[in-house]
């Protein structure tokens, strides 16, 4: 049975909406180097306001703006000289007719209601400055123009107030979210279970070590673990005999331990398709979707897990992985969609009507370059950097046409 790449599409997303429900929570410290990219499984509220207390936007002098309303280029106001707030320091109390030398992100003086940059002073620079509890400070500081309230402060809670929602639940921890969290007091926090996928290889003629003659590298398990380790996934990679019946009990075995088992290869019409052949009578799905390459694809429903089966050969394994898996867990992960961008054929290329087909490709010199579509050429598929959709009902393209293209082997 054959059927469209949409309607494939459709029969994965209703197979995985339950397993990626299913998911529980986990709490990580935001500090932990497994927190970037998980997604929260909870809202999460601010514990402390950002930024934490009113500080100075600039190194300069913290006054109150009535003692300088005056000032002016000919008539220059001369105030005492404070104690300096430096950053880290406690909150100090600006007395009436005096100014203070405050640093960046210094705590403004109790009392201040404005802050003069440094190089707006008459001298243009500090004095030397004494801090609290360090001394006497002498001197002045001059000023030829007035400063107005609030200026070059920072309130807090300006950018959030304490209370106030930081993340919504399915929000994902970049690392701008995590300096938002950590901002905001917040340590630990609720995200969702990362999924667990094993990516199970099929095939007598695979080897990963020494090749005996008809053996051929496995080169799908890292390929695959690779790619599934992008997307925030949990990934074990096992190699299951040519045997219906050992491979059914390694699968058994296997669902308890995972949400989703991906199998490669064993799925076409040749006469020993062990993954067919093991899960077609426990209620697998397996049909030719309209699509070149990848056109075999198969699922199933166990008790514990789900099950995608993809074609054997590299480039439709991983094409496969893109078209049909990748939407669904960027969907899952808050992920970004990819960016489409135009460009012209640089030459001619012809398509299976009555297929989609999925075309790598190259960019160069602002010109798309389409590769061979053979399913076994791994090494065109490790140069490709784009891919090109070309829908069904379209045999021939010209060059200099402009054609969609996705990036890929970012």
């Amino acid at each position: 049975m054959t059927c469209t790449l949409e309607n494939h599409r459709a029969e994965l997303e209703a197979l995985l909406a339950p397993v990626f429900a299913s998911l529980d929570t986990d709490v990580l410290s935001v500090l932990s180097p497994e927190a970037c990219d998980r997604v929260l499984s909870e809202d999460v509220y601010a514990r402390l306001p950002i930024p934490a207390f009113t500080n100075s936007q600039m190194d300069g002098y913290a006054a109150r703006s009535s003692d300088l309303t005056h000032a002016a280029p000919g008539s220059p106001v001369a105030l005492p000289l404070g104690v300096t707030a430096a950053a880290g320091d406690p909150q100090i109390t600006l007395a009436a007719g005096t100014v203070s030398p405050v640093m960046t992100g210094a705590m403004i003086p109790d009392g201040a209601d404005t802050v003069i940059p440094v190089e707006e002073s008459v001298a243009g620079r500090f004095p030397e400055l004494v801090r609290a509890h360090q001394g006497t400070p002498t001197g002045h500081a001059q000023f030829t123009a007035p400063s107005e309230p609030g200026r070059f402060i920072r309130l807090a809670g300006v950018d959030l107030e304490a209370g106030a929602l930081v993340a919504k639940a399915g929000t994902r921890l970049t690392p701008t979210m995590i300096a938002a969290l950590i901002s905001s007091g917040v340590r630990d926090v609720p995200v969702r279970r990362a999924l667990k996928v094993a990516v199970c290889t099929t095939g007598d003629e695979l080897s990963d070590g020494g090749l005996s003659q008809g053996q051929i590298p496995d080169s799908n398990s890292p390929m695959l673990s690779a790619w599934l380790r992008r997307y925030q996934v949990q990934v074990r990679t096992l190699q299951l005999p040519d045997d219906p019946q050992r491979f059914a009990l390694a699968i058994d075995a296997l669902q308890e331990q995972v949400d989703l088992i991906l199998t490669v290869g064993g799925i076409s019409a040749g006469a020993y398709e062990v993954v067919r052949q093991a899960l077609a009578p426990v209620g697998g799905s397996f049909h030719h979707v309209a699509l070149q390459p990848g056109g075999p694809q198969g699922f199933a429903k166990l008790p514990h897990a789900a099950v995608l089966c993809f074609p054997g050969n590299p480039v439709s394994a991983l094409l496969s992985a893109e078209l049909f898996l990748a939407p669904l867990l960027r969907k899952l992960n808050a992920l970004p969609e990819p960016v489409a961008q135009h460009y012209p054929l640089a030459a001619d290329i012809t398509s299976p009507k009555h297929k989609h087909q999925v075309r790598r490709a190259v960019i160069r010199e602002g010109q798309v370059e389409i590769l061979d579509p053979g399913s076994h050429l791994v090494h065109d598929l490790a140069c490709a950097d784009a891919l090109v959709h070309i829908p069904v009902g379209l045999s021939e393209l010209s060059a200099g046409t402009q054609i969609e293209t996705w990036s890929m082997n970012v």
